[in-house]
């Protein structure tokens, strides 16, 4: 846990903020604001993306994606009092902020506006944006939860405004806590209240968790993210994915012919967006390392699961797909990509190539140690001389044996 202590605010006290970072380290956060009594007045836990589309020097369109927050700061963020509601402040990258409101009412309290700002000078993120300058979208919300209550909504909740979309998941908050206590009682939000509702199973035997019926190799689809100069990046696979949900586990295949792609390419990162009627999106997002080769870093999920509720998961420190800059990744082979507990990716007849794509066509493949062949002849190898010594070594012992046999004791 990192903690930030900011100096006492006339009127507010002295404000602790602490920050905790698991697995998905940039965009996982958790926040807990004291007052100068030293006692809790507000806790939140949260996860969010941002996906922009702006204008670039040559009249076409990117969408950028911003998962990784990078260096995050709390000023601004305060416990509220009778003039001013509580607020969080958090501020990232370059000159980007999200700011949260609260408000109270006699019996409940409301998360009561959301205000997002991004900075399209900022040349890393928008390296070849028209307009340069600072940009705000704001939503009211009004989201009104009982007091003392905490307010949660695993679901994946997305807010649209013209060129900006916001996605949230996994949210915890309670502004105005009582008695420096966080509450032990749960507001769900509706999409949660839907996803908690399974089919009955008339049973006197406690259900197990169940197996996913095998299914059939996935077909194979080709998909790829055009730049203002042409392809930039290529992908070919069949993809599994394998869930587990309330001790349910499932396997579902993805239809390549219903199922689009979109993403963007950066120097650095580049992302591949898969969506469908089911699939909100399923993001493979590519990363560069020692300046010489790519890898696989991250990979983001939300879908429609068919009991109706939704699954989403996140994970942006893997490390699969490993080639030189300037290659392609193959491996014809299943190979699994763990992103959690709860979720894999199979893959089949991979080849994956997601920077200095030319001409739209793959670069020489490094091939996968599943697809090298050529490291079984040694083992044969090494198989049949073993098996020949193990042979000699008994004939040997076999034959003393007997020749000890022919003497007798004077």
């Amino acid at each position: 846990m990192v903690c930030f202590r900011l100096f006492p605010v006339p009127g507010l006290g002295l404000v602790l903020v602490c920050l905790v970072l698991g697995a998905l380290r940039s965009y996982a956060l958790e926040l807990t604001l004291q007052d100068s009594e030293k006692a809790t007045c507000l806790y939140a836990k949260w996860q969010m993306t941002f996906r922009v589309r702006y204008e670039t020097t040559n009249k076409t369109y990117k969408t950028q994606n911003i998962s990784d927050l990078g260096a995050v700061t709390y000023n601004g963020s305060i416990c509220g009092d009778d003039q001013s509601g509580p607020k969080i402040a958090v501020q990232f990258r370059s000159g980007f902020s999200w700011i949260a409101n609260f408000t109270k009412a006699a019996s409940t309290y409301s998360i009561d506006s959301i205000s997002f700002s991004y900075n399209t000078s900022d040349n890393i993120t928008f390296p070849d944006a028209k307009d340069k300058g600072m940009h705000t979208v704001h939503h009211p919300l009004a989201i009104k939860i009982p007091l003392n209550e905490l307010f949660r909504c695993n679901s994946l909740s997305t807010l649209e405004n013209n060129d900006v979309v916001q996605q949230y998941w996994d949210v915890h908050v309670q502004a105005f806590v009582q008695n420096g206590t966080v509450s032990k009682n749960e507001f769900l939000c509706d999409k949660d209240k839907t996803s908690t509702v399974v089919p009955t199973i008339h049973t006197t035997v406690p259900s197990p968790t169940t197996t996913p019926t095998p299914k059939e190799k996935p077909e194979a689809g080709t998909y790829s993210v055009n730049n203002g100069n042409g392809t930039c990046l290529l992908a070919t696979m069949g993809l599994q994915l394998n869930i587990t949900q309330d001790k349910v586990a499932s396997v579902i295949n993805i239809n390549p012919n219903t199922t689009h792609s979109t993403g963007s390419c950066q120097s650095h990162t580049a992302l591949l967006r898969l969506n469908s009627s089911t699939i909100k999106y399923l993001d493979f997002v590519f990363a560069v390392k020692n300046e010489n080769r790519f890898y696989l870093k991250e990979v983001n999920v939300s879908m429609n699961l068919v009991n109706g509720s939704v699954f989403s998961i996140a994970n942006n420190n893997l490390s699969y797909w490993d080639a030189p800059l300037g290659s392609s990744y193959m491996c014809n082979k299943e190979q699994t990509v763990s992103v959690s507990g709860a979720f894999q990716i199979n893959t089949f007849d991979l080849r994956v190539q997601p920077f200095n794509v030319i001409e739209g066509k793959y670069s020489t493949a490094q091939e996968c140690s599943l697809d090298d062949d050529t490291i079984l002849i040694p083992i044969i190898v090494g198989a049949g001389l073993s098996g020949l010594i193990i042979v000699i070594v008994i004939a040997y012992l076999i034959g003393r044996r007997k020749s000890y046999a022919g003497y007798q004791t004077l």
